[in-house]
């Protein structure tokens, strides 16, 4: 089992216990210069606000994210104004080589219907497994109101699951606050937002939700119909 490069303890240490969102950031980057750091992403407004706070200082970080083969056609096209707006950063697809056709052929059509667990294992816990095996340091857009099972999400800690240090630099921001630094901030996020879809995933499993604007979060638009409520990457 990997020993933890850095603890919530040596974190506390270090800044202190209250520390803003921009220490944070900064304290990472000089921290963590000389260890494998990424930052992963859904292109859901929180990550999108963090990578332009990320982006505005200048230095290299590699963006992760898991084309699942079903993303929205909004997705892909925000994903190429990031890359425009951003051209110092490394935006990388670590999404599975399992074509939609070939999971069809190994486990029947529309398995997200009928095993969304495990449609979400193959499309996105497995790679993002894989993503992280060189990784020391994974930066997410968590929030803790974001749901129940985020509620205890700490600004750094040590995540078992896949041995790498987790950084959430948002952790105790509200959408509210999200909301008003994208707006802000010009930060282009995905069309959808404005279409009601509060949180957006795969084109099967995500619903609007009726009523939502853009300083609005729930998970009740994905998996529909389900208690589901996590894709299973962070749980």
């Amino acid at each position: 089992m990997q020993v933890p490069i850095v603890t919530p303890a040596d974190f506390v240490t270090q800044l202190g216990e209250e520390s803003s969102t921009q220490t944070v950031i900064q304290w990472s980057l000089e921290r963590f210069a000389d260890q494998k750091m990424v930052l992963s992403t859904g292109f859901g407004m929180e990550g999108c606000a963090l990578i332009e706070m990320y982006a505005a200082h200048q230095k290299p970080l590699d963006i992760i994210y898991l084309d699942t083969g079903f993303f929205f056609k909004e997705t892909h096209e925000l994903i190429e104004k990031l890359k425009t707006r951003h051209p110092h950063l490394n935006f990388i697809n670590r999404g599975t080589t399992l074509t939609p056709e070939k999971q069809a052929d190994l486990f029947g059509d529309e398995l997200w219907k009928r095993d969304p667990d495990l449609c979400c294992q193959l499309r996105k816990v497995d790679p993002m497994r894989e993503a992280l095996k060189e990784v020391d340091v994974w930066v997410t857009a968590l929030r803790r109101d974001q749901s129940a099972n985020r509620a205890g999400v700490e600004l750094v800690e040590w995540n078992w699951k896949y041995q790498v240090v987790r950084i959430c630099p948002l952790a105790e921001w509200s959408r509210q606050e999200v909301w008003d630094f994208v707006k802000s901030q010009q930060v282009p996020y995905n069309e959808l937002h404005d279409k009601n879809y509060p949180s957006i995933g795969c084109t099967h499993c995500t619903k609007p939700v009726v009523g939502s604007a853009g300083n609005y979060y729930s998970r009740k638009g994905r998996w529909s119909g389900s208690a589901k409520t996590e894709c299973g990457l962070h749980t």
